[in-house]
């Protein structure tokens, strides 16, 4: 049995039903920051096991039992990011990825590979829940909108979004997207023709606060630039706007159930002792 694991993934309500935990497989071969970890997460209701090589995460991350796989780049045997390519191959189960904060390379190629988020190390404990807890909300059905700001239907051209089977048909043909890709888009093209700034993509598409050295929205955007090709005149679909952010090109001709736009601010919390530092 894998270290760490709590004796039920399930919550006895009282005078009520019994209802599932969420489940998280922590894969890091540091098994002083594992113990910190799983207890932090079980204080926040979340059913932990973590295994501390890169075969033994890949066979558990494939067994269907897990939620979320918080997986370290660095492992035993086989490395996270080989980890996460096989896994990418067969399996949507969301993922998030720890690495050293000086690992770049290794952050960019996780989201290239499929990772739905990432979070360096050393890492405050109560950001690592609200990053979990983020991804689990995107990969949730009926979790996924973002309240005012997603539409049940948008309709641009030839791209097509459908927030409530969250898919995306650009000229008839189903767009593969992850569920990051799918909320960044959702945002554009609610915005079709007005610039969106990157601080408001990080808030409304990866669910958190905006940092200068982040480059994931960049990322993210690239690979839906890439997927979602050029319009017919080969010009791009989203442009960049320089020091300020992004703009979908083309103005929306077809919204149903239009729903306004409301801003949204986030308050930093108070300060935590960061783990993971080895």
């Amino acid at each position: 049995m894998p270290e760490h694991a709590s004796d039920s993934p399930t919550v006895l309500e009282r005078d009520g039903p019994a209802m599932r935990m969420d489940r998280v497989l922590l894969v890091d071969d540091d098994a002083e920051l594992c113990a910190l970890v799983h207890e932090c997460l079980g204080e926040e209701g979340l059913f932990v096991e973590s295994v501390h090589d890169g075969k033994h995460g890949l066979e558990r991350s494939l067994s269907g039992k897990y939620d979320i796989v918080v997986l370290d780049v660095v492992l035993p045997g086989m490395g996270g990011i080989h980890v996460l390519q096989k896994l990418r191959a067969t399996s949507r189960v969301g993922v998030l990825m720890l690495s050293a904060r000086s690992d770049e390379v290794d952050r960019i190629l996780g989201l290239e590979y499929g990772a739905d988020d990432y979070l360096p190390k050393p890492f405050n404990p109560r950001e690592l829940v609200a990053r979990i807890r983020a991804v689990l909300r995107r990969l949730k059905p009926g979790a996924q909108e973002y309240g005012p700001w997603t539409s049940e239907h948008l309709e641009l051209g030839d791209l097509v979004l459908d927030s409530g089977t969250r898919t995306c048909r650009r000229g008839g043909e189903i767009v593969e997207l992850t569920t990051i890709e799918f909320d960044l888009l959702a945002v554009l093209m609610e915005a079709s023709g007005r610039v969106v700034s990157r601080k408001d993509l990080f808030r409304t598409g990866l669910d958190r606060e905006f940092s200068p050295f982040d480059r994931s929205v960049d990322v993210h955007v690239g690979h839906l630039r890439r997927k979602l090709g050029p319009f017919h005149d080969g010009t791009q679909r989203i442009r960049t706007v320089r020091n300020v952010g992004y703009l979908y090109a083309q103005t929306a001709i077809a919204i149903a159930q239009p729903k306004p736009v409301y801003s949204m601010r986030i308050l930093p919390g108070e300060s935590f002792p960061v783990v993971g530092r080895r």
